[in-house]
């Protein structure tokens, strides 16, 4: 059975105009045009051997990311750095567009990473962890005496 709901124009006008009011308020107008990141984005594949995890941290360098592994819990955090510089007739900066941030992000997986051959590779502002899964202990029957 479907629901019936009443369609009332103006509330749907005047439905929640705080939320993007006040994104306008807290983004400086001088950021409008930078590219800040705000979020690292992840992708997490499994297969039966292992995790692939793809981050994407745009204007960060290698030396900057670190990734630590606790049993099945991962981190990543990267200090992001970008500058910009536009000269005009080459005598003096008119415009400099810096931002100097960091980025963290964690997660847990199903099973525990075996961190001792896990591999870690960063190309073109993506990080990729290949994370092979610990081997289950084999339950053991134990002879009571």
């Amino acid at each position: 059975m479907s629901a019936l709901t009443r369609f009332d124009p103006l509330n749907e006008l005047f439905a929640d105009p705080f939320p993007d009011m006040f994104r306008r308020f807290i983004r400086s107008p001088d950021r409008a045009g930078a590219r800040v990141p705000n979020e690292m984005k992840v992708d997490v594949t499994e297969s039966e051997q292992q995790y692939v995890v793809k981050a994407e941290i745009p204007g960060a360098k290698k030396e900057d990311v670190r990734v630590t592994i606790d049993d099945n819990f991962v981190s990543i955090s990267a200090e992001v750095k970008e500058e910009k510089e536009r000269n005009g007739n080459g005598e003096r900066v008119l415009v400099r567009e810096l931002y100097y941030g960091s980025l963290a992000r964690g997660f847990s997986l199903g099973h525990e990473v075996n961190d001792k051959e896990a591999q870690a590779k960063f190309d073109n502002g993506v990080l990729t962890l290949t994370l092979p899964k610990r081997a289950e202990a084999k339950g053991t029957t134990l002879k009571i005496s």
